[in-house]
């Protein structure tokens, strides 16, 4: 029999190599990814004429991570609970688009289109959400989560498709249905479109109509009227929990991570490859989608048009998992730290005086870039070096002999 390569190695994907070696080295290899990341962005910061220590001293207090902190009491530890609630409430969807890339991932596929499958999950939330006026609480909570999951899984489920039946490549077939699915957005929430509000004071706004109350989380911790934490964060753990069973607890999982690792050697195993990618990124959406929806439903309860252009939570997804090793502990951390960013450098958070709250949205921007560039550095080096050397070890053609005469 012969091997499906010249080297005998099985067709690795490259999206198993850079899982594989995302996976090496242990908890120290994505520390010191992110401290360095923090590092480079201090000399940025340095740069602009502020002090990185005071810059991210402040960050670190306005992300209200310091409320674990016995010592901080009286009003300062009321002002940290209420940033560290923001900070929850942004953690819950990042750990869902990180878990979305990272499971496509493991299985040697890139999915660069979970900000598509959020947006088209909150689209279907929040016209469940904003309809069926009259069902009970619970039952209404659950069809709108439900609603985005399907139309979330059924929207990566068309990249799953076209790479199991046409070998399209997703990356380029994700990308194109995140601006779809932007575009989508725009056309059905825009004045006068299919879902846009039907408030006639709101009749100028580009603006989907409101989340009814019975289909809006329960806040568990703060005011709901001041955006208190609700229970998406309890959700994203589950989630998290059966992803982590789902993937290595579970025949799924087995041929999930045999198709990224070889999916001739899968093939030849009996495990059909292309019925894997399809079944991959219908659950990549499914998460994805289940983000967009508990956004909506916990604190966002509408969908603007503007909103849908700015929205960078399914890109800052591929960071999470890229950060977090690709495993289940490592994207809830990851996300945490990306939650508490976006949240310690907001407008609202940030002393002007200490650093400008504007030039801080794009030191997240920075960070989050120098992170995917010090993680994938190592497997791109290394993929251009083995390329260089099998160029230079190829024996070269022996030549012609001639006869004298």
């Amino acid at each position: 029999m012969t091997s499906p390569t010249p080297e005998g190695q099985g067709a690795l994907t490259v999206g198993s190599r850079l899982s594989g070696y995302l996976r090496g080295g242990g908890v120290l290899v994505p520390v010191i990814t992110a401290l360095m990341a923090f590092v480079v962005g201090g000399f940025v910061v340095l740069a602009t004429g502020a002090n990185p220590i005071s810059t991210y001293k402040a960050v670190f207090e306005g992300s209200g991570l310091n409320w674990l902190f016995p010592w901080v009491t009286g009003d300062d530890r009321l002002i940290a609970g209420l940033n560290l609630q923001q900070t929850l409430i942004l953690t819950a969807p990042l750990i869902l688009t990180g878990l979305a890339v990272a499971f496509a991932f493991r299985a040697g596929l890139f999915n660069i289109g979970g900000q598509g499958q959020y947006l088209v999950g909150s689209f279907a939330a929040v016209y469940v959400g904003s309809s069926l006026d009259g069902l009970p609480a619970l039952l209404h909570v659950v069809l709108a989560i439900v609603a985005g999951c399907v139309v979330g899984g059924l929207w990566a489920g068309i990249a799953g498709l076209l790479k199991a039946t046409t070998g399209a490549n997703e990356v380029i077939s994700t990308i194109m249905l995140n601006w779809t699915a932007i575009y989508l957005g725009s056309y059905l929430f825009q004045i006068r479109g299919p879902l846009q509000s039907s408030d006639p004071a709101q009749q100028s706004i580009p603006v989907s109509n409101d989340i009814l109350e019975s289909a809006r989380l329960p806040v568990f911790w703060g005011d709901p009227e001041l955006q208190g934490l609700h229970i998406g964060i309890f959700v994203a753990l589950v989630v998290t929990a059966l992803f982590w069973v789902l993937l290595n607890r579970s025949v799924t999982g087995y041929e999930v991570r045999a198709v990224g690792f070889n999916p001739d050697a899968a093939e030849y195993g009996g495990i059909n490859a292309g019925r894997s990618y399809v079944k991959v990124m219908v659950i990549c959406g499914v998460l994805a989608g289940l983000a967009g929806a508990i956004d909506v439903l916990g604190w966002q309860f509408r969908v603007a048009t503007n909103d849908i252009t700015v929205s960078n939570i399914g890109f800052y997804g591929i960071a999470v998992a890229l950060l977090g090793r690709n495993t289940a502990v490592g994207t809830v951390v990851a996300a945490l730290l990306f939650g508490a960013l976006l949240n310690g450098t907001s407008v609202r958070n940030l002393d002007p005086s200490i650093f400008d709250p504007l030039l801080a949205t794009n030191l997240t921007y920075i960070i989050q870039g120098l992170i995917v560039l010090f993680v994938s550095a190592p497997v791109l080096v290394t993929m251009l070096s083995r390329g260089r050397l099998r160029r230079v070890l190829r024996p070269m053609p022996s030549p012609e002999v001639k006869s004298g005469g």
